[in-house]
């Protein structure tokens, strides 16, 4: 890669924008196995039922991995990934299993944005309609990631059945984003190198619009089911 200097300043395309502004120095401060253990945590949380952000974790992680500057090991990244998913997943579906569906009430009276009534019946249809799949293809869908598992265990699905499609999921999930993820990094640099980052702004906004469609869709999914049930009704099974 052609690289110039211009007042002390590394500039050059591609990644070498990012060393221009000294990244390297701060990212290569921060411990591996943080990262690792960030991972792991957060998606683990996520998938005990709280909102949190797993996938841009595990996406940022990966990124990460794929600048060879930071001892990062993508396959560490995907391992902490899957091992979150599947121990969050398991401990949500015990809490799920003791509790029922009270459980999503008493959460949905305290955080009506993430456990109304709405959410809780879309994620119900999609169980009545998938059955043990809704599990394995919940890590893909946002709105399952969270339910999957106290909702598993709160309508009483057999624990093997869970825990081979949680396995499954989580796996496929976690290794499979790490490693598209991480070679789509490694391809970055050379891409913009040839390419104007006009087209990788225009790719941005195309995903965030798809996005954002996506998510209004299910938002009026949720509000339509929001004024059709409450919890007398959810509660029935």
């Amino acid at each position: 890669m052609r690289r110039t200097k211009r007042c002390g300043v590394t500039q050059g395309t591609g990644w070498g924008i990012l060393s221009g502004v000294t990244v390297d120095p701060l990212l290569q401060t921060i411990p591996p196995l943080a990262v690792y253990f960030v991972v792991g945590a957060v998606i683990g949380l996520e998938s005990l039922g709280i909102p949190l952000p797993g996938e841009i974790a595990l996406v940022s992680a990966a990124l990460l991995a794929s600048r060879h500057t930071l001892d990062i090991s993508p396959v560490a990244v995907g391992a902490a990934a899957t091992t979150g998913a599947i121990i969050g997943d398991t401990i949500g579906y015990s809490i799920g299993r003791r509790y029922g569906m009270s459980l999503f009430e008493r959460m949905g009276r305290r955080f009506p944005k993430h456990f109304g009534p709405g959410h809780v019946a879309l994620a119900k249809q999609l169980f009545a309609r998938w059955g043990v799949w809704a599990v394995f293809f919940g890590r893909f869908i946002a709105l399952l990631r969270i339910f999957a598992g106290p909702l598993a265990g709160a309508l009483h699905m057999k624990y093997p059945r869970f825990l081979a499609a949680n396995a499954t999921g989580g796996l496929i999930w976690a290794g499979g984003t790490t490693a598209v993820v991480y070679y789509l990094g490694l391809a970055a640099e050379h891409w913009l190198s040839r390419f104007s980052w006009v087209a990788l702004v225009v790719a941005i906004v195309i995903g965030i619009g798809c996005t954002m469609l996506l998510r209004e869709r299910t938002s009026r999914l949720i509000r339509d089911l929001e004024g059709e049930h409450d919890w007398e009704t959810l509660r029935t099974p």
